[in-house]
């Protein structure tokens, strides 16, 4: 009588096949890319307002670098976090940082390109002008990011954490940086408020995709399920300051008097918008899923919301990659 039932148990965790879950993936890759490729014109539509030159090509490289950050932020945060827990095993699923850091640098040296061209698209390689990135301030930071890429490369395959975490802080506060020039209202606050949004975003996105990965690596479900609970924890305060954060900006660049005119009637206000209702569903799920793994009789129950949860997050990285690709609200 028992062997049907540890039949029926397995069935219920049974993961699907290796092509099938690679074909989920890149449907989900592909469907990802489409928010920030097409989404500058329908945002804009009605505004008024223009489009830049290649909006839809930067946000989708823009997309691609916060992406590629998230890997080895993730990882970082997560096997620290594994550490805390007694009993943990030492082995660790294998490091996307390396693929990730990869990535990032020619998603970076694509976005260089463009401000190496006077932020315009350019039609080929003459048009780049190298020398010119190290004569702006832009030009400047878009090289720390190029560099810091190629040094997270050569930093994943060390077992120095400290020394693995330089290279995607660097390019934290380059982004930092560059979403707020010098001739914008309080840049060095508008600075900050982004460096924590973009640091706890990492965290959130990296370590709930790497958490989950290291939980279908291993059999003990006991210290999978304190590893997810962990995670969730600390999870729930990086919200808290996403959303201080994210409210902070948002009131900076669109003022409570006009908040609601601007939603509705700028690009930017209308891809914000969604951005809220994308991470509202995105902490939907993530209560959802720490219900479960408090009350469920297998912990692991909890993985299905969670996976979803990655799913949205993938949303939300790529409608962030749009936002800063369309033009600023003008302070009314």
């Amino acid at each position: 009588m028992r062997a049907p039932s540890r039949a029926a148990g397995a069935g219920r965790h049974a993961q699907p096949s290796g092509t099938g879950r690679a074909a989920a993936v890149l449907v989900l890759v592909v469907l990802a890319a489409l928010i920030p490729l097409l989404g500058p014109a329908p945002a804009l539509h009605g505004t008024g307002e223009a489009e830049a030159p290649g909006a839809g090509g930067i946000a989708l490289l823009r997309t691609v670098l916060f992406a590629a950050l998230s890997v080895p932020v993730g990882e970082l945060f997560v096997n620290r976090l594994a550490r805390a827990l007694p009993g943990t095993p030492p082995e660790r699923p294998r490091s996307w940082s390396p693929h990730a850091a990869a990535v990032g640098f020619v998603a970076a040296l694509g976005l260089a390109s463009v401000v190496a061209t006077g932020n315009l698209v350019p039609a080929g390689v003459a048009d780049i002008d190298v020398g010119g990135l190290y004569e702006s301030r832009e030009g400047r930071l878009a090289l720390l990011e190029v560099n810091a890429f190629l040094a997270a490369g050569f930093c994943a395959g060390s077992r120095r954490p400290g020394l693995q975490v330089w290279p995607p802080a660097a390019v934290i506060v380059a982004e930092a940086l560059r979403a707020h020039p010098p001739t914008e209202y309080s840049p060095l606050i508008g600075s900050g408020l982004t460096l924590v949004h973009l640091t706890c975003a990492s965290l959130w996105v990296g370590g709930l995709l790497y958490a989950l990965r290291m939980l279908r690596s291993r059999g003990d479900a006991g210290t999978g399920a304190a590893l997810l609970g962990l995670y969730a924890r600390v999870a729930a305060v990086l919200l808290a300051a996403i959303t201080a954060t994210g409210v902070c900006s948002s009131l900076r660049r669109m003022p409570p008097g006009t908040l609601a005119d601007q939603l509705t009637d700028t690009a930017y206000g209308r891809v914000l918008l969604a951005k809220v209702i994308l991470v509202a569903a995105v902490a939907a799920l993530a209560l959802w899923a720490r219900i479960r793994l408090r009350r469920a009789p297998d912990p692991l129950d909890a993985c299905s919301p969670a996976r979803a949860e990655v799913v949205a997050l993938g949303a939300v990285v790529a409608v962030s990659g749009l936002l800063t690709a369309l033009p600023v609200p003008i302070r009314w």
